[in-house]
């Protein structure tokens, strides 16, 4: 029979994240009603997991068994929008990455952007409904949206006519250095207009959902040119066990939900507002894919183990829900799996919701076996998938 090592796991207490969501699925008390952002499930050196050994005692990092893994699987609950960013490429990755370390910037440093080498594609899963925004719109729903902004808010009309220049032309690029070059006096007026007009009717051009979120954001964010997202960005809600793929460049923000995220093993973030972290505008801009991009919603089929497709190299999720029958885990390669309902049983031990569990490359001769009525989420390298 296969090895299966229980993994210890790290919380991140970022201030957008749940207090409920995270302490709930792992039974923790929080009674202090700390946010709890992520879980890191890797090797990452920002958070990386331990390993339970022969003695309950001692423990011993997973990258002592594994070696460094690819990817990194997190839980992640979102009260608060995160901010509006975007994660390099690998080019771009190695070279700030070079930059920033020959600038002696701390890896701790509030103004470092590339803490490792390495890009940053990730799959999202909803566990419970998650809303986000990912990815520019077509040129012409945005120019849509601003027109409509402008019949709401005739104030506005000087100030987006700029913008509707730039679309005219069929530049997205225009259009965003335009946005973030905005005055701190724009920036102010844009939001309080916004917080001050409800939205009488809902039309083509801006949805009664775009204009909450508006008004939610300007209330948090008074002088932020972000906050007009949800018109640029595409804002979409994905329901249980659906997954969304956010290539790099791709300019997103997660809204509210529990997921399941996937990615390649880097902590490389740049960030362009709704957020009281460090801002880089120009490097985000030099990093951003400026191209329309609706990403493709991903449902799994009706099959106890689904996985989803993605065109990244070094990891495939897959989604397992178990019936009560017996079956083997079918891949062979370093897996990372975590329980999200009900009880699972395998390789002789029994995982509860909330449990995660390393298996290492196995055999034929040594397959693990698993049993029970369970969902599962289940991280592996590659994506030459077997399932």
């Amino acid at each position: 029979m296969g090895k299966i090592y229980k993994l210890s796991n790290q919380i991140k207490h970022y201030e957008w994240g749940s207090c409920d969501l995270i302490p709930q699925l792992l039974n923790i008390n929080n009674k202090a009603k700390v946010p709890h952002a992520e879980m890191w499930m890797g090797t990452h050196s920002g958070a990386p997991s331990q390993i339970n050994a022969a003695f309950p005692e001692a423990k011993q990092y997973l990258a002592d068994v594994s070696g460094q893994l690819p990817f990194l699987i997190k839980l992640i609950a979102v009260e608060q929008q995160l901010s509006i960013q975007a994660h390099p490429n690998k080019e771009q990755a190695a070279e700030g990455f070079r930059q920033e370390n020959m600038a002696n910037l701390a890896m701790n440093d509030p103004a470092r952007n590339f803490k490792d080498p390495n890009h940053k594609p990730e799959i999202l899963c909803a566990i419970t409904p998650f809303t986000l925004l990912a990815g520019f719109r077509k040129v012409e729903s945005i120019q849509k949206s601003l027109e409509e902004v402008i019949l709401i808010l005739p104030q506005l009309k000087e100030i987006i006519s700029n913008l509707l220049k730039a679309l005219i032309s069929g530049s997205l690029t225009a259009f965003f250095h335009i946005l973030f070059d905005f005055s701190v006096l724009e920036r102010e007026y844009i939001c309080s207009l916004i917080l001050e007009k409800e939205l009488s009717r809902e039309t083509q051009g801006i949805s009664a959902e775009q204009w909450k979120l508006m008004q939610k954001l300007a209330a948090i964010y008074p002088n932020d040119a972000a906050i007009l997202s949800p018109l640029y960005l595409n804002l979409m809600t994905l329901q249980p066990w659906q997954a969304i793929f956010v290539p790099t460049g791709v300019l997103h923000s997660y809204v509210s939900g529990f997921g399941i995220e996937l990615m390649t093993s880097s902590d490389n973030v740049l960030r362009g507002g709704l957020t009281p972290k460090y801002i880089n505008v120009p490097q985000l801009i030099s990093i951003i894919d400026f191209n329309s991009y609706m990403p493709s919603v991903l449902s799994p089929g009706a099959s106890a183990w689904h996985c989803y497709q993605t065109p990244c190299d070094e990891f495939t999720l897959a989604l397992m829900r178990g019936d009560g029958k017996e079956r083997n885990f079918p891949e062979k390669r370093n897996a990372i799996c975590i329980v999200t309902d009900g009880e699972l049983y395998a390789g002789g031990n029994k995982f509860v919701k909330g449990e995660s569990f390393f298996i290492p490359p196995v055999t034929d001769g040594e397959a693990v076996s698993f049993s029970g009525n369970y969902t599962l989420f289940a991280a592996f390298e590659g994506n030459d998938i077997l399932l």
